[in-house]
């Protein structure tokens, strides 16, 4: 019974550190949809901590991802096949805490020269 209990508790922890998520996404396509924005502050769409965010480019692999984050990354983007989303990934205290997949929408997202965001430099240019 213990190890039914601690596999559980385990389990959702690794679930809760690499949460998915959708309203974060949903907010971002809202805002590349209104064509006059050539720029995403991230601020405006997050409402919980972070230090660092990172941002894939379609077909990324997670190796290529886990070697950038410098951690494990569990998600199920499946990024590393598709061409239709970017992947953005939080970190806070080095550990994954949240990320989206953020549709294309006929649009390429750079964060310039930064190998990441951080809260003070949030600025993705929409291009």
């Amino acid at each position: 019974m213990k190890k039914i209990i601690i596999v559980s508790l385990v389990s959702l922890l690794l679930a809760a550190c690499n949460q998915q998520n959708s309203g974060l996404a949903d907010s971002i396509y809202s805002a590349v949809e209104d064509n006059s924005k050539d720029e995403i502050h991230l601020n405006s769409y997050t409402d919980f901590d972070w230090d660092k965010a990172f941002l894939f480019t379609p077909y990324s692999t997670t190796e290529s991802i886990e070697e950038q984050l410098g951690t494990e990354f569990t998600g199920k983007s499946n990024i590393d096949m598709r061409d239709d989303i970017y992947l953005l990934v939080f970190l806070h205290q080095g550990k994954v805490s949240q990320y989206a997949e953020i549709k294309r929408q006929d649009s390429d997202f750079s964060i310039g020269e930064a190998k990441y965001l951080t809260p003070s430099k949030d600025v993705i240019n929409i291009e």
